[in-house]
């Protein structure tokens, strides 16, 4: 088991078991969105030090050899209808944000409403270091949260941002020391879950209304990704990760 669900008082918590996503964790989780039905509110968080580190490279990078051409294709098979899921939920979703949450991982904070972290937790985008671009709705998220220039920004430079700069740019809702990060998260989420559960439903509505360019960006991530996978860059990167290698890029 890579994600567990478990619903009491109507509050859904998710928890990831694997902070790798393999197409195992991908589907156990999307399986656990799908089976929070009749809840008022949904809690995700993790089971490790980490929160979720992104796409597991391990598993990537056989996809790679087995044929480039197809290796991205989990991004509209998998991420693309998990984001979506998420952001469709008409109840209150609440992230406890262990540790690092990175890639796919931040798009996966990010398409939650309320995110609490610990003091040492981290964020980042990481695609540009192995060369792809970005997806998990980041592209259009980052930009929703931030603004363009810092948007952009990070995901160029794929530069580490403390809980701190976190929570000055409004990333996170509240930095809690770490042990905390848990039980802070379940108290907010299961003060969601009795509150006025029609009322947040219709706040979610008005919100996701003035977000619908979303979706177009889930699409345009799918088409990016499949192209940068194919390329040069990002196989000489994804082996110089595994090798614990800095990766040369050719432009290529």
């Amino acid at each position: 088991m890579t994600v567990r669900l478990n619903i009491t008082d109507g509050l859904a918590i998710i928890t990831l078991q694997r902070s790798a996503l393999d197409i195992a964790t991908k589907v156990a989780f999307q399986e656990a969105i799908d089976g929070a039905v009749g809840v008022r509110a949904v809690l995700i968080t993790a089971e490790g030090k980490n929160f979720c580190v992104g796409q597991d490279l391990g598993e990537h990078v056989g996809a790679l050899e087995a044929d480039p051409a197809t290796a991205m294709d989990t991004v509209a098979v998998h991420y693309n209808p998990l984001i979506r899921s998420l952001r469709e939920l008409s109840v209150p979703v609440v992230v406890a944000v262990p540790g690092a949450c990175v890639g796919a991982g931040l798009g996966i904070a990010l398409a939650a409403d309320i995110r609490v972290a610990g003091t040492k937790s981290s964020f980042a985008t990481a695609f540009t270091g192995i060369g792809l671009a970005s997806d998990s709705g980041l592209s259009y998220a980052l930009v929703e949260a931030l603004g363009s220039s810092r948007a952009v920004g990070l995901m160029l430079l794929g530069d580490k941002v403390t809980a701190e700069q976190a929570l000055e740019w409004g990333l996170v809702h509240r930095v809690v020391p770490d042990d905390e990060v848990l039980g802070v998260a379940e108290t907010l989420a299961r003060k969601l879950a009795a509150g006025p559960t029609e009322a947040y439903r219709q706040v979610k509505s008005l919100v996701r209304a003035s977000a619908s360019g979303l979706f177009d960006a889930l699409d345009r991530e799918s088409a990016a990704q499949k192209h940068l996978g194919q390329t040069a860059d990002h196989k000489a990167a994804v082996d110089a990760f595994l090798a614990k290698e800095k990766p040369v890029f050719s432009g290529r």
